[in-house]
C-alpha cells in the first residue's frame, strides 16, 4: 500500500512543539517550487525564510496540502501560500532545533505483489553496483 507524505504532519509536530516552548518557528522555502506565493524581493538563491510566529501572522491555515497565511514584509501586506512540498525546513529561531526535509519523489509506481523482494544479484545483464541497491531508510538524530 502506497502511503502519503509524512511531510505534513512532521511539520505540523515541529510546529506545535516550537510554539509549545516558546520559541520562534521559521519555515525555509523553496521559493521556486510550483504554487509558492511569496514576495520575491525577498528571496536569496532560491530560499525564502519566513517568521511564522503566531503573532507574526494571521488567517494562518496548516494542512495536509499546503500553509497559507497573511503577514507583513516591510509593512507591506502579503498573502502567503505554500505548497507542502515547497517546506524544506522548519527550526526554532532561538536554538535552530528543528529539522531538514529530503526532496521526496512521487513518481514511484505502485507496489505491486505481496511485499517486497530480494534484491538481485543481476541487473540488466550487469553486476549490482552499489548504488544499484535500494537505499534502506535511515532516521538520525536532531539536537
Amino acid at each position: 500500500m502506497k502511503m502519503t507524505s509524512n511531510r505534513p504532519y512532521l511539520i505540523r509536530a515541529f510546529y506545535d512543539w516550537i510554539v509549545d516552548n516558546q520559541c520562534t518557528p521559521y519555515m525555509v522555502v523553496d521559493a521556486y517550487f510550483p504554487g509558492v506565493e511569496v514576495p520575491q524581493e525577498h528571496v536569496n538563491d532560491g530560499q525564502i525564510v519566513l517568521n511564522v510566529a503566531p503573532r507574526a501572522v494571521a488567517a494562518f491555515v496548516m494542512n495536509n496540502d499546503q500553509v497559507a497565511f497573511s503577514t507583513r514584509f516591510g509593512g507591506v501586506p502579503s498573502n502567503i501560500r505554500l505548497p507542502i512540498q515547497s517546506i524544506t525546513g522548519i527550526y526554532a529561531r532561538e536554538n535552530g532545533q528543528g529539522m531538514v526535509f529530503q526532496p521526496e519523489k512521487d513518481t514511484d509506481p505502485d507496489p505491486q505483489g505481496p511485499g517486497p523482494s530480494k534484491p538481485k544479484a543481476v541487473k540488466e545483464g550487469k553486476a549490482v553496483k552499489p548504488s544499484d541497491k535500494t537505499v534502506k531508510p535511515s532516521l538520525r538524530v536532531v539536537k
